[in-house]
């Protein structure tokens, strides 16, 4: 477990007597207290702002206490593409470090001040020698991960201390080390916490707050974004923690998508359920080490893999549906949408109008293609319209009714096929991941294509599978990885972007692959009444 779980890494880049070694050393501390291993290296820069300081942190994402005796090795220097976070003092040396690649678009946090300290070569010109610094933010959004620009300088001078307390705010609101924010204050008060910190101690602190708050509150509303948009109903994914036995197995930097995949699988079915999940994204991992065993790419592989798998395997079906209705969540945000008293009534009714295919799909195979074979012979495909009021108790029964039917679920035809389909997808991101990484994490992408339900469920897992079996394996005029790579982008995009699929069709054939095949329609004859008699003009 040691040996596969990279350490934590920041590089910081401060201009001189800006405090970037006392900076370091509070980091290095504050890992040290808590537990955990941490190590750090500097390379002076030059005088008269020809250059920065940077200094390089190492922590190691799990307590000393976990590791049995043993200690982690660190690197002495950064390694350009395998740095989780950069935080800076200066926009032009912020851009200067993803200029000389450190930064990594998949994987990198960029925590930069949007201050200026003119360098030489922009005062020695006869006019305005300032670089663009909108050119430069450009640079910095392309460039990374996420994030965070604001003026640490203004922030230092209103506390009335240096910025290096204003960086180690930053980088505590960015929640980059498993540390709380208690941790870090203890170090800048020098004490255990419980004395009055000093005038200067009081200063740090002031401006550490102000940088915290600026970095965390876009964190927290982000994440609350997130809660409101959760399509489970907001009581799941956020509130189950990762579980330390499944955060061990994985790198720090996913364990956000990992936490919430997990958390959706596990409030989707069962706890045996999430660890097919776990077991599933081990694979891809597995994978992606050793076609990347330096994570220069940050993991996004099994990154892109968590958040697909998740949603692919969490389908919904007529018993998430009446689960997700029925969720006292959803009753409270319905009133609060409402605006609704406590003293007030409100109604709340359903329409629902399953078919055939909903029914067969808890069906074992046998009896589900009696039932889709019955509905295929109608003149009309059959469907019970419905009028739940899910505010009274017969409603509310009849949802909760329907939604403790989850262990039907693994014995219906829909899970069996669903799942078939996943493996289909995820032994061919394996083998595109081992067999070059770029190759694979196109084919993780194409997870993108799996939206909606019914008809357009359907559409996007086809149209998957087609590009999987017509574009990574099969035999192409240029079979080479790379190639294959291309090919598979340009199919996804081109799907996404012509919902009627024409676009795709020509994308596949472009790249040497086969067109979709044309799905039979069958023919419906309805009666229509004779039209009424045309009165003639006289």
């Amino acid at each position: 477990m040691m040996n596969r779980t990279p350490p934590i890494t920041l590089l910081i880049c401060a201009l001189g007597g800006e405090g970037g070694g006392v900076l370091t050393e509070w980091l290095v501390d504050t890992a040290r207290h808590a537990g955990y291993a941490a190590q750090s290296t500097s390379i002076p820069g030059v005088a008269q702002r020809t250059g920065a300081t940077t200094y390089y942190v190492e922590v190691f994402p799990l307590p000393l206490a976990e590791l049995g005796g043993r200690r982690p090795v660190f690197s002495l220097s950064p390694v350009p593409g395998a740095l989780d976070a950069i935080v800076s003092s200066e926009l032009l040396e912020t851009t200067r470090q993803i200029g000389n690649g450190m930064s990594a678009p998949e994987r990198t946090l960029v925590i930069s001040s949007s201050a200026r300290t003119l360098t030489t070569a922009e005062r020695m010109q006869p006019g305005d020698g300032r670089a663009d610094a909108q050119r430069l933010l450009e640079v910095v959004k392309a460039f990374s991960r996420a994030h965070h620009v604001f003026d640490m300088g203004a922030a230092a001078r209103e506390a009335g201390t240096v910025v290096s307390a204003v960086m180690l705010g930053a980088i505590a609101g960015s929640a980059l080390f498993p540390f709380p924010r208690e941790a870090f204050e203890r170090v800048v008060r020098g004490g255990d916490g419980g004395e009055k910190p000093s005038k200067t101690a009081a200063a740090s602190l002031r401006g550490f707050a102000a940088a915290f708050d600026a970095v965390n509150a876009p964190r927290e509303q982000a994440a609350m974004v997130a809660r409101l948009l959760d399509t489970s109903g907001g009581e799941s994914a956020q509130a189950t923690p990762l579980p330390p036995a499944v955060a061990a197995q994985f790198p720090a930097p996913m364990h956000d998508l990992l936490a919430l995949g997990h958390a959706r699988v596990l409030d989707y079915q069962d706890a045996a359920y999430a660890a097919l999940y776990v077991e599933r994204l081990a694979q891809v991992l597995a994978a992606e080490r050793a076609a990347d065993p330096a994570a220069a790419h940050g993991f996004s592989t099994t990154r892109e893999m968590a958040r697909w798998l998740a949603l692919w395997m969490a389908f919904d079906d007529i018993v998430r549906v009446a689960e997700l209705k029925s969720r006292a969540s959803r009753a409270q945000r319905v009133r609060a949408e409402v605006k609704a008293g406590d003293a007030d009534i409100v109604k709340v009714y359903d329409h629902f109008k399953p078919g055939a295919p909903e029914f067969a799909a808890l069906l074992p195979a046998p009896l589900a293609q009696r039932v889709t074979a019955w509905d295929r012979r109608r003149s009309t495909p059959w469907a019970m319209p419905l009028k739940v009021g899910s505010h009274s108790v017969i409603g509310m029964a009849s949802l909760r009714l329907l939604a403790s039917l989850r262990w039907l679920r693994r014995r219906g035809s829909r899970f069996a096929e669903e799942q078939a389909l996943i493996a289909r997808w995820l032994d061919a991101v394996v083998a595109g991941t081992r067999s070059d990484w770029r190759l694979g994490h196109e084919i993780a992408l194409c997870g993108r294509l799996i939206k909606g339900y019914g008809s357009t469920n359907e559409r996007g897992k086809a149209n998957l599978l087609h590009v999987v079996d017509h574009l990574a394996t099969a035999a192409l005029p240029d079979g080479s990885p790379a190639a294959r790579a291309t090919a598979i982008a340009a199919a996804r995009e081109a799907a996404l972007a012509d919902e009627a699929g024409k676009a795709l069709d020509a994308a596949l054939v472009r790249h040497g692959a086969p067109p979709r095949p044309v799905i039979a329609q069958p023919i419906r004859w309805m009666k229509r009444k004779p039209p009424a008699a045309a009165s003639h003009r006289t």
